[in-house]
């Protein structure tokens, strides 16, 4: 048995600059797990869903490796990460807790053969050539990988993703990319505090989704939307996977998206 590293006997507590606390002990953890499942399922009963249609990813970008084994031990068997080197290195350090690793950032070709290597999903496919990579290198490794196409739903200049047009196209030329496994659609929302632009972005994904789906493009037509400070309105809008950092790891350090 991995032996528990040591913690804190209080944590950080939120303050006037962010809402979210530190979570430092897996009694933090199993809480702030808790309090985030609990909307998940009270934003889906609200809009008519099954609560169990929706995923939760918690996103470990930029948390010590530490506060991870404390994460895992309150029952987290999944995490997300932004950056390949950080992802790599936490898969193996971190390896003998079984932990199913999700890259939801953006990726550059000369790192794809890094993450044919460990990740078993691949949220932020955007380009033919990162496609053409990861599955040269996913084949050379005799493995297959979930991936999710990322949309710029906002318009957003700062953000990855195709162009809500390029969508049917894209999809269309990934079957002959067969070691990757079309999951579905990912997306982060525009940055604002506007709720109806939010949910804007939301209900253009739902609507690219239903037409992959009615093209049999999109595989199984997941939708990966909502993030911590929108995934209860990504939810109403049918989210299947919502990515969720700072409201069960606590607030980060420096200023990032709002994962």
């Amino acid at each position: 048995m991995t032996e528990q590293p040591a913690v804190p006997q209080s944590r950080p507590a939120a303050t006037a600059s962010s809402p979210w606390s530190t979570a430092t002990t897996v009694a933090d953890f199993r809480r702030n797990l808790a309090a985030v499942r609990a909307r998940i399922d009270a934003a889906a009963v609200a809009a008519g869903r099954d609560p169990e249609q929706v995923r939760l990813l918690p996103v470990s970008k930029t948390v010590p490796e530490e506060r991870l084994r404390a994460a895992a031990a309150a029952g987290i068997t999944q995490m997300g990460e932004n950056k390949v080197q950080e992802a790599k290195r936490k898969a193996s350090n971190l390896a003998d807790l079984g932990i199913h690793w999700a890259l939801i950032g953006h990726l550059q070709t000369n790192k794809a053969k890094d993450v044919a290597a460990f990740a078993h999903e691949f949220q932020a496919l955007d380009s033919l050539r990162v496609a053409e990579a990861l599955d040269r290198r996913l084949q050379a490794a005799g493995r297959g990988l979930d991936v999710y196409v990322q949309v710029n739903s906002s318009g957003e200049a700062s953000k990855f993703g195709l162009e809500p047009e390029a969508v049917a196209p894209f999809l269309a030329a990934l079957p002959v990319y067969s070691a990757l496994r079309v999951r579905g659609l990912m997306t982060l929302a525009a940055h604002t505090e506007d709720t109806a632009r939010v949910r804007e972005c939301f209900a253009l994904m739902r609507a690219l989704r239903d037409a992959g789906l009615q093209a049999g493009t999109v595989g199984d037509g997941q939708l990966s939307m909502g993030m911590s400070g929108d995934f209860e309105l990504a939810v109403a809008e049918g989210s299947t996977c919502v990515r969720v950092g700072q409201a069960i790891f606590g607030a980060r350090p420096a200023p990032a998206a709002r994962a």
